[in-house]
């Protein structure tokens, strides 16, 4: 078996089209079929079907695809663990919320500091997160949780977001001075896809007290949320950073929750097993140091409020 084999393989698993993967592998088609021709006869068992232009994987191809992916990562992780200068891929998946509105100055400061690293950002889905990190196809992952549960996870603590229940100005439970969970009861709710952290305590809180909302709409997207807000169809629960530009001008309001508090913690979490390439160590000091310099301010805030007082 041939890591050109393995490369092969991966690139038609992605792509699932003969001539797009030649083209993606830099070699003519002939070559792709006969890389996996060979693949499969010394495997014995084919690992896709060809259904006319469709291909598709059989069930031996993706028995067969996660300790590909493995070996393949262990060889690119061989290949950087010589190199001392971060270079080479950084996999990472996190919330369209923290990537749109926490990580911008990460990535800035990290690609002026360490160019040669190709940064890619993945779908955020929660439930193939733990796979991915296992079998190499993600190198990171930001995910909002109070504390990571996966054994096989290290984690570095992020940010805590504060996350606030949300209405346009002239919304009934608007002009309340406190919202109670019962206050949910029959309301229109505008909320993340069911797994997203905060909105799983949400859903706990409600489930707990036994509160039946009136309608909940789920959305993939937080803007589309913020849009549907402005427009009158219902409360949303969203992260503070999201929403800031917002609640200067007015456009929002944040309730008054008198609840269990639905804030929530950002966490970088990596697999405990994998090699730390210099790309994703530097990645983690660079996040690292803005939780320090964060916290930094914070004890400055309170030092200048207390002299204040």
């Amino acid at each position: 078996m041939e890591v050109r084999q393995l490369q092969i393989f991966r690139a038609l698993t992605q792509e699932l089209n003969f001539t797009r993967t030649a083209e993606r592998v830099h070699t003519v088609q002939s070559n792709v079929t006969a890389q996996i021709k060979a693949l499969e006869e010394e495997l014995g068992a084919p690992l896709f079907d060809r259904l006319g232009r469709r291909v598709t994987l059989t069930d031996a191809g993706r028995r067969f695809q996660p300790f590909a992916e493995q070996a393949l990562s262990a060889m690119e992780q061989g290949e950087r663990a010589i190199c001392n200068e971060p270079s080479g891929p950084l996999r990472i998946s996190a919330p369209e919320s923290i990537l749109t509105y926490r990580l911008p100055v990460v990535l800035r400061n990290f690609r002026r500091k360490f160019p040669h690293v190709e940064i890619s950002f993945r779908s955020h889905i929660e439930t193939t997160l733990a796979s991915e990190l296992e079998t190499g196809k993600l190198d990171l992952v930001i995910n909002m949780c109070d504390t990571p549960a996966n054994p096989a996870h290290k984690s570095l603590r992020f940010h805590t977001e504060r996350i606030f229940l949300l209405a346009e100005p002239g919304h009934p439970l608007a002009k309340r001075r406190t919202i109670k969970p019962s206050d949910l009861a029959g309301q229109q709710l505008l909320l993340t896809e069911s797994g997203c952290g905060y909105r799983a305590k949400l859903d706990k809180v409600l489930a707990m007290q036994n509160i039946r909302p009136g309608h909940i709409t789920e959305f993939s997207s937080v803007e589309a949320i913020k849009q549907c807000v402005s427009a009158g169809m219902g409360l949303a629960l969203l992260p503070a950073i999201v929403v800031a530009r917002e609640l200067r001008q007015n456009q929002f309001k944040a309730l008054h929750w008198n609840g269990p508090s639905l804030d929530i913690g950002t966490h970088v979490l990596w697999h405990k097993d994998k090699w730390v390439s210099p790309a994703m160590s530097a990645f983690l000091e660079l996040i690292k140091a803005q939780v320090e310099q964060a916290e930094s301010s914070d004890r400055s805030w309170h030092i200048q409020g207390s002299f204040a007082d």
